[in-house]
């Protein structure tokens, strides 16, 4: 396979890039070469966040669902659209409002007058990726719509149960707090998210090649992203996730991460440590980083990597250490320190 001459054109931004096949086969299994592809192809279009798209990737290979949050105009709503396009699924977006109900979520029954029966009318909900927009612009009510769909991969409507595609992935973003006209996500929902993004500022030479491509002609609109060429399949995923339960645990590692998780619930700065439900996310998490480094089994510095954008909607400080200003990413930080690293 490596002396193939056959070339693959991958439309981006600014051009046609010309990559040869042969530049993308690494010594891996099939499917961790189709997840190094789609990796490079988002990384093309999404200039200047690496590290976001990596995390985005982990996430979708662990099966968890994900919170970006970030300034508008950051790039937020573009990113799941692309990435949508190029492993070509079945892709719905629900542009979240005040005045947004439940059942514009899930769907409702419809009495058809012709009939005289009801018929299901079924909302953006049954898809394979969901991008919820701006989910803390809606109300504690709406935002709860969501929640038996996330955990169990089904709707109830009207008592009956609506099983989910294979590939249900929410993707929720919101912008932060501060911003006026936003409601705070219940703790429920937010333990029911893997992980929370935070969309940063470009770097000045990836804001400048944003406006290059501008420049060039691409705006990130319908006929644009219509032009990016697949690099995946929704069937590529979910083989992908199956080969992450092959990756193995030492006992050593274990007891290192259950360590963890039990001091943040003794942490002095926190409230709220991580949950049961948090350990079994982290775990599978830290498969999914391993697997996408090309290993087979975890060390202490995948579940290092992952810990931030993990615990940072799941932990709580305490009010005391809140107005000694600490940030919840620093608290992560120190509780990494605090327990040994198993050798």
């Amino acid at each position: 396979m490596g002396n193939r001459e056959e070339t693959t054109y991958y439309l981006l931004p600014t051009t046609y890039y010309q990559l040869p096949i042969t530049d993308y086969q690494l010594p891996m299994n099939e499917q961790l070469t189709v997840l190094n592809r789609l990796a490079q192809a988002l990384n093309r279009v999404i200039v200047g966040q690496a590290t976001l798209v990596q995390q985005l990737l982990i996430a979708l290979l662990a099966g968890g669902h994900v919170i970006l949050e970030g300034v508008p105009g950051t790039g937020k709503t573009l990113l799941v659209k692309v990435l949508a396009s190029l492993v070509q699924s079945e892709y719905r977006r629900i542009q979240l409002t005040p005045d947004i109900l439940p059942a514009d979520i899930i769907g409702t029954n419809i009495f058809d007058l012709n009939t005289r029966k009801f018929t299901l009318k079924k909302g953006p909900v049954f898809t394979q990726i969901l991008l919820a927009d701006e989910i803390n612009r809606t109300p504690p009510k709406t935002q709860a719509a969501l929640l038996e769909a996330m955990e169990e991969q089904q709707v109830t409507l009207d008592g009956e149960s609506l099983p989910l595609p294979e590939l249900f992935w929410v993707i929720a973003t919101q912008n932060p707090l501060e911003f006026e006209g936003t409601y705070p996500l219940p703790e429920a929902e937010l333990d029911r998210f893997l992980f929370k993004l935070i969309v940063d500022y470009p770097d000045p030479a990836a804001e400048k090649q944003m406006l290059l491509n501008r420049q060039s002609g691409f705006q990130s609109r319908r006929q644009d992203l219509a032009r990016l060429k697949p690099v995946a399949t929704v069937e590529d995923i979910l083989m992908a996730r199956q080969a992450i339960n092959s990756v193995k645990v030492d006992e050593k590692v274990l007891d290192y991460l259950l360590a963890l998780v039990q001091r943040s619930r003794k942490h002095p700065d926190l409230a709220l440590g991580a949950s049961p439900r948090s350990a079994v996310a982290w775990l599978q998490s830290s498969k999914a980083q391993a697997w996408l480094t090309g290993r087979d089994f975890i060390t202490p510095d995948d579940i290092k990597t992952v810990a931030t954008p993990l615990l940072r909607h799941r932990l709580i400080l305490k009010p005391e250490a809140q107005l000694d200003g600490l940030q919840i990413d620093a608290a992560i930080a120190s509780l990494l320190n605090q327990v040994p690293v198993p050798r």
